[in-house]
């Protein structure tokens, strides 16, 4: 009988709120959230670096900061210990990065971690832009510098007008490939004004002069849709990307907050996309009941997680999930 093969799809276990926040007795500037879980992998432990907030100031704003917990690697629901301190400052008076480093994303490079952080400013018209900076660490990922002047490494540009983060670095072979994301409009919600982004990526020799995609990467199947978190990675034979995507407007109610795209690809820059791979939605209760999001593809012990949001943007902390099977 002829007919295309059925689609294969991943499996998970989910191993629920394995990082939450009120648990801990923790230090002020890690008060709420622990956003955009990214992992970096020591030798005797799994270090996950999220982006975390103190209270708001008394005209009510927030700035974002960039901390990390450690867990064991044979099991990453146990934890070992949380960062003492923000592993970088924020950015000087006017900087790209004054009012935060969200998200983060560092690998090995030369025996040092690079990093690679979106860093956030407010204009006067909307509440905030984002360029991508990067910044170097020589000891093990506790603490970074930025490299060079402090400056952005990937800025918005002619065809990437605003919002260029959410940054995803990766090595195959010998290039870097880093993928993010970028505005293409703000729209209105009610009294705020919120952008809407899509899926790029670009390609370095070095990791710091970068030559852009300058394409949109995802499909967008809603209306108005938002795409985010690219998280890109090598699985039998296929490069994999899953990310996570919401609609334009009234994003903050559970039908019609994040979820889980799924694409595949076999060049790294023509991507199809079919969100049915990706096997992993809300649940019927708990942390992750209305919304899931910024998920993040590691492999700690021999075995593959996924970490990602739940309801109210990671407020409360991060999951995880176990992959189980792909067929």
């Amino acid at each position: 009988m002829s007919g295309s093969p059925p689609v294969r799809e991943f499996k998970w276990e989910k191993l629920g709120l394995t990082f939450a926040l009120d648990s801990l007795d923790r230090p002020l500037w890690m008060n709420a959230y622990a956003q955009a879980p990214s992992t970096l992998i020591l030798e005797d432990r799994l270090r996950i670096y999220f982006s975390t907030r103190p209270p708001q100031d008394e005209s009510g704003q927030f700035v974002s900061y960039t901390g990390f917990a450690d867990f064991d690697l044979e099991d990453p629901t146990k934890l070992i210990g949380i960062s003492p301190s923000p592993v970088i400052s924020l950015g000087d008076r006017g900087a790209f990065d004054e009012f935060g480093t969200y998200p983060w994303s560092a690998i090995w490079h030369e025996g040092k971690v690079r990093a690679y952080y979106g860093g956030w400013t407010r204009p006067k018209s909307v509440p905030f832009n984002v360029a991508i900076g990067v910044a170097e660490s020589a000891n093990g990922g506790e603490s970074f510098s930025r490299i060079g002047r402090g400056g952005p490494v990937l800025s918005y540009s002619q065809n990437e007008p605003f919002v260029v983060s959410g940054p995803k670095i990766r090595k195959f072979g010998d290039i870097f490939f880093l993928y993010y994301i970028a505005g293409k409009q703000w729209i209105r919600n009610g009294k705020r004004l919120d952008p809407i982004y899509r899926i790029r990526g670009a390609t370095s020799r070095d990791g710091i002069t970068w030559s852009l995609m300058d394409k949109d990467l995802v499909s967008s199947r809603i209306p108005s849709e938002a795409q985010a978190s690219p998280d890109v990675f090598e699985f039998e034979g296929r490069y994999h990307m899953i990310f996570c995507y919401r609609y334009g407007e009234d994003f903050h109610s559970a039908q019609r907050g994040y979820r889980l795209g799924y694409a595949s690809s076999e060049d790294l820059i023509n991507w199809e996309r079919n969100d049915a791979v990706v096997g992993l939605g809300v649940s019927d209760d708990g942390f992750d009941s209305e919304t899931i999001s910024y998920p993040h593809f590691f492999s700690a012990g021999g075995q593959a997680y996924l970490a990602y949001l739940g309801n109210n943007f990671g407020r409360a902390g991060f999951g995880l999930a176990r992959l189980e099977a792909f067929k």
